[in-house]
C-alpha cells in the first residue's frame, strides 16, 4: 500500500491531466465493480459523496435500501498505463462502501476482511500474505470471443518458442511494475496454455487489492494480444488447474512471528496454533476459498491438489504445506484455494480460523509425510484424517452448519452468499452433461 493522501491525489490528477477516475469496489462473488467520474468531481469523491444504487450489485441491499456511499482509499490511486492520449489518462481507486449512516457497510468484502485485520491487531500481529494466481490464455474467435483452443502446448518452465504465450506475460510483468507491484518471476505453469506470475507478499488488505489489479491487468492485456485470460479452475479434465495458494505469515514487532530457531522444525507455537485452525475450519470455508462448481474438479490425485485435511513440510500433496525457507520467509501455505474465489472474504475466513487456532491454542496432529493421493480409507481411519469437500454441494452444507463461518462473514454476507451459491448448485444439478449422454444414451 502506498502512502498517498487525498492531497497527493489532487496533486497527481492536476499534473498527470488525468480526466477520468474510476471507483472501484467487489460485489460478495469478488466481481470487480466500478463507477467512473470526471476529474471535476474529484473533490466529491474524496469527501465520501458519490453515490450508487446498492441494490443492482450482487449481495448488496434490496430496493427500498438501496442508496450506497463510496468511500475511496486515496492510497489506491493509479494512474491507467494503456489508457493515454489526448484526451488524457484514468486512473483508478479502490473504495470501501458505506451506508447513509455513514457506517461500514457490512456486505462490502473489503470491510469484511478490515474487520479480521483489526481483531487481528488486538494480539498484536499484522498479517502479510503472498498469493499465487495462475490463468489460462486461450484463442479468440474472429468476434474475440473465447474459444477452447489453447494459446500453446507448453509445459511446467517451458520457454519460447514452445511458449508462446511469453511475450503477453512478459506484458503483463511491465504493466504490472509501472501500477507498483514488484514481480518477483513470471513463467509457464504445468498445463499446456497455463501461465503464473508471482509478485511479492505484503499487508493482507493492499494484496486483496492487488489480487484485484492483478486480474484486471491480465485480462486487459491478453485482450490486446488476441487472447482471452481466464482463472477457471478446471478447464481440462487431464491437466493441472488453476490455484491461489495463500502464502501467510504473522509479524509482530517486525518479527516473523512463524519462526522459532530452538524448534526442530523452526516454527513457533503461534505458527503450529495457526495450522490447527485452518485444519479444523478447512471444510467450513471451502465454499468460500472455493468458490465455484467447476473449483472442486481440481480436487483429483496427480494434479498437485489437495484431496485432504493435512499439513506437511515441504509435500507439495497435502492442504498446507510449509515451504523450507526460513527466518523471515517462514510462511504457511494454503494449497487449495482457487480465483473463483472472492479474495477478500477468502483472507478474512482464513485470517478467522488462524486467530481462532492462536486464541484457543488449536495443536495440529503431527505432520504427514508421504504422498495424500497414496492413502487409503484406513489409514485416514487410523489418523482421523478428514477429507477435503468433493463438491461445492458438500462445501456448501459444511458452511450451512457452520456457525463459525457467520462470524467470520457477518450474517449479511454469510447469508446471501450461502443462498446464492445453493441456487447456483441447484443449477448445475439440473443440467444434462455431455458426459452422462456419452455414457447411458446408448448404454441404457
Amino acid at each position: 500500500m502506498s502512502d498517498l493522501g487525498s492531497d497527493d491525489v489532487r496533486r497527481l490528477v492536476r499534473d498527470e491531466n488525468v480526466r477520468f477516475i474510476n471507483l472501484q469496489f467487489t460485489d460478495i462473488f469478488g466481481k470487480l465493480k466500478n463507477v467512473a467520474i470526471t476529474a471535476n468531481q474529484l473533490e466529491a469523491a474524496l469527501n465520501n459523496e458519490i453515490m450508487f444504487d446498492g441494490s443492482s450489485i450482487k449481495g448488496f441491499v434490496r430496493v427500498e435500501e438501496s442508496d450506497m456511499y463510496l468511500r475511496p482509499d486515496p492510497s489506491t490511486f493509479q494512474i491507467f498505463p494503456w489508457r493515454t492520449g489526448v484526451h488524457g489518462q484514468a486512473a483508478r481507486m479502490i473504495c470501501d462502501v458505506y451506508t447513509t449512516e455513514d457506517e461500514p457497510f457490512l456486505g462490502c468484502p473489503r470491510n469484511v476482511l478490515k474487520r479480521a485485520i483489526d481483531e487481528l491487531k488486538k494480539y498484536g500481529y499484522d498479517f502479510h500474505v503472498g498469493p499465487e494466481v495462475e490463468f489460462f490464455l486461450f484463442e479468440t474467435d474472429d468476434k474475440g470471443e473465447p474459444t477452447m483452443e489453447i494459446h500453446d502446448t507448453a509445459g511446467y518452465f517451458d520457454l519460447a518458442p514452445t511458449d508462446c504465450g511469453e511475450d503477453a506475460r512478459r506484458d503483463m510483468c511491465l504493466v504490472l511494475e509501472e501500477l507498483g507491484f514488484e514481480i518477483e518471476a513470471s513463467h509457464h505453469e504445468a498445463a499446456p496454455g497455463q501461465h503464473e506470475i508471482d509478485f511479492k507478499y505484503g499487508p493482507a488488505l493492499p494484496t486483496a487489492d492487488s489480487i484485484s489489479t492483478f486480474k484486471l491487468v491480465v485480462k486487459t492485456v491478453a485482450k490486446n494480444h488476441g487472447l482471452h485470460a481466464t482463472f477457471m479452475p478446471k478447464p481440462f479434465k487431464d491437466a493441472h488447474g488453476n490455484c491461489m495458494h495463500l502464502n501467510m505469515s504473522l509479524f509482530k514487532d517486525g518479527k516473523n512471528a512463524f519462526y522459532c530457531e530452538d524448534d526442530e522444525e523452526g516454527l513457533t507455537k503461534e505458527a503450529y496454533y495457526f495450522i490447527g485452525g485452518l485444519m479444523k475450519y478447512a471444510r467450513e470455508f471451502a465454499a468460500v476459498t472455493n468458490a465455484s462448481v467447476n473449483s472442486y474438479k481440481r480436487f483429483v490425485p496427480g494434479y498437485e491438489a489437495p484431496t485432504d485435511v493435512v499439513w506437511g513440510l515441504g509435500n507439495r500433496t497435502p492442504l498446507i504445506r510449509i515451504p523450507n525457507k526460513r527466518g523471515t520467509a517462514t510462511r504457511v501455505e494454503l494449497r487449495n484455494p482457487d480465483p473463483t474465489a472472492n479474495h477478500y472474504l477468502a483472507l478474512a475466513a482464513v485470517l478467522w480460523a488462524g486467530i481462532d487456532g492462536i486464541k484457543n491454542q488449536i495443536e495440529p496432529p503431527p505432520y504427514y509425510d508421504g504422498c495424500t493421493y497414496d492413502m487409503d480409507a484406513t489409514e485416514r481411519d487410523e489418523h482421523n484424517i478428514e477429507t477435503f469437500p468433493s463438491s461445492l454441494g458438500e462445501a456448501l452444507e459444511e458452511l450451512e452448519k457452520s456457525e463459525f463461518m457467520k462470524e467470520a462473514l457477518g450474517e449479511h454476507v454469510y447469508h446471501l452468499y450461502l443462498n446464492a451459491k445453493k441456487k447456483e448448485w441447484a443449477a448445475f444439478n439440473k443440467e444434462i452433461h455431455d458426459w452422462e449422454i456419452k455414457n447411458y444414451l446408448k448404454y441404457y
